[in-house]
């Protein structure tokens, strides 16, 4: 039998697997990428008998080669907290699916675990934009505020991490700074022994700070519309400033674009944190996908622009 984990190469997703292994160690092939790099079960060679465990990664994205995979005998452990239209039941397939909006996937991992390294999850929710659900969780571990908000920091970077469209816009390979933390049961020790997670911090910051001097490029009491530039920057930003934007105005909606180099726009939305739903739903349909707070579209057509903001104004008209 041959092992592969596969997951989201953010916070959530690599926290995530990283609670699953310290509770199980598993010599197994790696599998992951950028954030929006979702469709990664199709790159999983298994066959009859193996067992492959996918973590934060939409199900609908994946679906064809999920079905795939049980057809050829594999055994498919899938928890994640995204949309899943029509899951189909099947004796190889084990899904922990939860899509309320102040859940991520390594909240359902801590829940299956017990708790037992809930300090990774508290940092996983911080990265996820969910810090009332790390909180509460930070609360019940007995996490002191100052290791709170440590955690916060570690999540925020790793996640920052993760965003870029190419892997050229990356600080570093979600693959790598997988292997950097898989030593560390405890995170403040892999916090105190990794440098890298200093200089992540500090270009996170820096790129939110241009990222503050951009006007919005549309606005309606119940949302607004941001355009970056084409810079790498703006690439990695783009989900990171979208979570900014979110805490700042809760009773807003958020949509935050990146030109991409082939005529389409990159998206990152994000639902009012004062009602976090829709957001998957509205970028389905042009072509996206995501959970119900924070959800995005990977080609979204230039000459698109203002039909999409004329439906985001819909989507998110005021909320008073």
């Amino acid at each position: 039998m041959q092992y592969f984990d596969v997951c989201n190469g953010d916070a959530d997703g690599l926290f995530a697997l990283h609670q699953l292994r310290l509770a199980t160690p598993r010599d197994a092939v790696l599998i992951t990428g950028r954030k929006r790099d979702n469709a990664l079960l199709g790159r999983v060679p298994a066959s009859h008998g193996d067992h492959v465990t996918a973590l934060d990664l939409s199900f609908d994205v994946n679906r064809a080669a999920v079905l795939a995979l049980l057809a050829r005998g594999v055994t498919v452990d899938y928890i994640d907290h995204h949309m899943a239209t029509d899951l189909p039941r099947h004796p190889l397939l084990h899904a922990d699916i939860d899509t309320a909006p102040d859940v991520c996937t390594s909240l359902l991992v801590d829940r299956r675990l017990g708790g037992r390294f809930r300090a990774w999850a508290v940092a996983a929710a911080f990265g996820d934009n969910l810090p009332d659900a790390a909180h509460r969780l930070a609360g019940l571990a007995g996490i002191d505020p100052d290791d709170e908000a440590c955690l916060r920091e570690l999540g925020e970077n790793v996640n920052y991490a993760g965003y870029g469209d190419s892997e050229d816009d990356l600080l570093v390979a979600p693959a790598a700074l997988y292997a950097l933390l898989a030593p560390y049961a405890d995170p403040l020790d892999f916090v105190a022994a990794c440098p890298l997670l200093t200089t992540i911090g500090q270009a996170r910051r820096d790129d939110l700070k241009l990222a503050c001097a951009q006007r919005p490029s549309a606005a309606s009491a119940g949302a607004e519309v941001y355009t970056l530039p084409r810079e790498r920057w703006a690439r990695r930003v783009r989900g990171a400033f979208a979570n900014r934007l979110a805490l700042a105005a809760p009773e807003r909606a958020h949509a935050v674009l990146t030109p991409a180099a082939d005529g389409f726009w990159t998206v990152s939305v994000r639902a009012p944190l004062a009602a976090p739903f829709g957001a998957d739903r509205f970028c389905r349909a042009f072509g996206g996908a995501g959970r119900s707070g924070a959800a995005g579209i990977g080609r979204l057509p230039r000459a698109a622009f203002d039909a999409f903001v004329a439906a985001f104004r819909q989507a998110y008209p005021d909320p008073r």
